[in-house]
């Protein structure tokens, strides 16, 4: 990847994560704004970073942030909703974050504090996922699932962020 994609790649993580946390706790027009905005630069990362694995033949890394790319799209469908009506996307979006976050935080090329958030927001968002599934009337902010699981996806991201960071700065040396 070359360091200006590498670059972009991690800026689009932490923007996103970034302001998937403000989003969270602001009014509702604020929040559709910055949901929009988040979703966005997370597509953006992931696949950049999808096909950076793909090119170094890391099959499993570039699956996750391609499963990724999906799930995020399908959560960024809802952010100008209400709360209620994007459920049954965010259902979707969630379930296919877990499996991602599962296959991402599986890769020994991840270090073990950015595998261990990931997989603890993949079970929390596979939790959250089967309950919508199954009915429950969950929305992207009920508590404690999914709220509680955010924190562990953001520090995930910037986890990636920062690990694609130092190789693109160690490859420009």
């Amino acid at each position: 990847m070359s360091n200006r994609l590498g670059l972009l790649a991690s800026a689009s993580l932490v923007v996103g994560g970034t302001l998937g946390l403000v989003g969270s706790f602001s009014p509702s027009a604020v929040r559709g704004i910055a949901w929009g905005l988040d979703g966005t630069a997370l597509v953006l990362g992931a696949a950049l970073l999808a096909v950076h694995h793909i090119r170094l033949g890391n099959e499993q890394l570039a699956a996750g942030f391609l499963v990724f790319v999906a799930g995020q799209t399908l959560v960024v469908s809802g952010s100008a909703m209400e709360l209620s009506a994007s459920s049954a996307t965010f259902g979707a979006g969630v379930g296919l974050w877990a499996t991602a976050l599962a296959l991402i935080s599986a890769s020994s090329a991840m270090p073990s504090l950015v595998r261990a958030s990931g997989a603890i927001a993949a079970l929390m968002f596979a939790v959250t996922a089967l309950q919508i599934y199954g009915g429950r009337a969950l929305d992207p902010l009920s508590k404690p699932l999914p709220f509680a699981a955010y924190p562990f996806l953001v520090l995930t991201l910037f986890g990636w962020a920062w690990v694609h960071y130092r190789c693109t700065s160690r490859d420009a040396a």
